[in-house]
């Protein structure tokens, strides 16, 4: 008989690429990582590891073994979203993603909700950015993320996955207070064509939205500085370096030096849910989307006019 968690290890080194990202993934050493394998060695008597460099790759062996224990595993969770959901309560662990601005501003309210509601139930946060937290759902390394997109550019969402809709918001645009247009109320975004921006980090959803934005107005973006938060971006941009695109959700205390001004024609993100079919009838997800619906900011009073 086959040891689930001895499967586990192997795929975690299959889909991962090496032992120590197993064991982070997995929250063990990298010690009971090679353990397990090893002993899965030993009852399936085929060698799985072999060293390569530094690191190690898969035999014939392992790959045939990872491939039905991709089943296997899909197969396990079936099964136990289907007794939690027979039994109806929320409990357990769950895995939770989220992009830095919903990290900040919309999961910590609901989990103390949560904490009130379904006091057996432990959400255990990460922050990622949403094209890496999509990828670990769908290997099942988080089992539920708040993702986010533009409603000029969807994020491509696997087969495999359901999403839920959270809430809307807006992006204005943050300008330093001596930029000539700086004393709007609001403009448009071809007006600002060939000012220098300050962006998210290189490989984010959002940085590729700046670019995809911008050269749909026909603008070659001037992206000279680049941050992560969007505290920071604002300080950069109280220091008169450029132009910031600025969700209100990821919106902070703004610094002396810099004017928000509102965009015409809207620039609206859509934050939503997504986990695995596989998980769809765990309470615990039903619960923990249901909170983050309860704490969600209302929709701004732009998108409500056009509606």
């Amino acid at each position: 008989m086959l040891d689930l968690d001895r499967l586990r290890a192997l795929h975690a080194i299959a889909s991962h690429g090496s032992v120590s990202a197993a064991a982070d993934v997995l929250h063990v050493t990298t010690s009971a990582v090679s353990q397990q394998v090893a002993k899965l060695e030993r009852e399936t008597g085929q060698k799985l590891l072999e060293r390569n460099g530094r690191g190690v790759r898969l035999t014939d062996a392992a790959e045939l073994l990872v491939g039905h224990a991709d089943r296997i595993l899909s197969l396990v969770e079936v099964a136990q979203a289907d007794l939690e959901a027979h039994r109806g309560a929320v409990v357990g662990e769950l895995a939770l993603g989220a992009f830095p601005t919903s990290a900040r501003g919309l999961v910590p309210p609901a989990i103390i909700r949560l904490r009130s509601e379904h006091p057996q139930l432990r959400v255990l946060l990460q922050e990622y950015d949403p094209l890496e937290s999509v990828a670990m759902v769908t290997r099942g390394d988080l089992d539920l993320a708040v993702v986010q997109d533009w409603s000029n550019q969807p994020l491509v969402i696997p087969e495999g996955l359901r999403k839920g809709a959270i809430c809307d918001d807006i992006a204005d645009v943050a300008l330093p207070a001596d930029h000539p247009l700086a004393d709007r109320e609001s403009i448009e975004l071809k007006e600002l064509a060939g000012d220098p921006w300050i962006s998210s980090t290189a490989g984010t959803v959002c940085s590729g939205w700046l670019t995809h934005t911008l050269r749909a107005i026909d603008s070659e973006p001037r992206i000279e500085h680049m941050a992560y938060e969007y505290a920071t971006q604002l300080a950069l941009v109280g220091a008169g370096l450029g132009a910031s695109m600025l969700p209100r959700m990821g919106r902070c205390d703004v610094p002396p030096g810099v004017r928000v001004l509102s965009l015409r024609p809207l620039l609206t993100r859509r934050v939503y849910a997504i986990w695995r079919e596989e998980a769809a009838r765990r309470p615990g997800i039903r619960a923990v989307i249901d909170a983050l619906r309860a704490v969600a900011p209302p929709p701004p009073p732009e998108l409500t006019a056009e509606d």
